[in-house]
C-alpha cells in the first residue's frame, strides 16, 4: 500500500486545516487507517484511528476537537482539525495496516508538516 499525504501547512491557533491521505487500494480493503504525528523533538505518538468496521479511536489530547473519516470519493482518509492548539504542531503520518493470509503489514506516508501559532 502506498499513502500520499497532503494537506499540512501553518495556521494561528483556533484555526483549522484538513490533512488527506491518499491509499494507492482500496481503503475499505485495509484493516485499520490511522495518523499519528511527531512534534520537534519528541517520539511519534498516536492521533486516530478507523477501522474497516467504521469504528473510531481517538487520542485523549484531540478528542472532539479532530475528525477522522474516510473519503471514498478520493479513496483517501482524512484528518479534520479544527480549534488547533500550538502543541498540535507536528509533521503527521498516515498509517496503514493491512493483514494478509500470512502476515500483517504496516505502511506509512511521507508526513506533512502543520504549525500552529499562537
Amino acid at each position: 500500500v502506498q499513502l500520499q499525504a497532503s494537506g499540512g501547512g501553518s495556521v494561528q491557533a483556533g484555526g483549522s486545516l484538513r490533512l488527506s491521505c491518499a491509499a494507492s487500494e482500496n481503503i475499505f480493503a485495509i484493516n485499520v487507517l490511522a495518523w499519528y504525528r511527531q512534534a520537534p523533538g519528541k517520539q511519534r505518538e498516536f492521533v486516530a484511528s478507523v477501522r474497516t468496521s467504521g469504528e473510531i479511536t481517538y487520542a485523549d489530547s484531540v478528542q472532539g476537537r479532530f475528525t477522522i473519516f474516510r473519503a471514498s470519493a478520493k479513496n483517501a482518509v482524512d484528518l479534520q482539525m479544527n480549534s488547533l492548539k500550538p502543541e498540535d504542531t507536528a509533521v503527521y503520518y498516515c498509517n496503514a495496516l493491512k493483514r494478509y493470509l500470512l502476515e500483517t503489514k504496516n505502511y506509512w506516508g511521507q508526513g506533512t508538516e502543520v504549525t500552529v501559532s499562537s
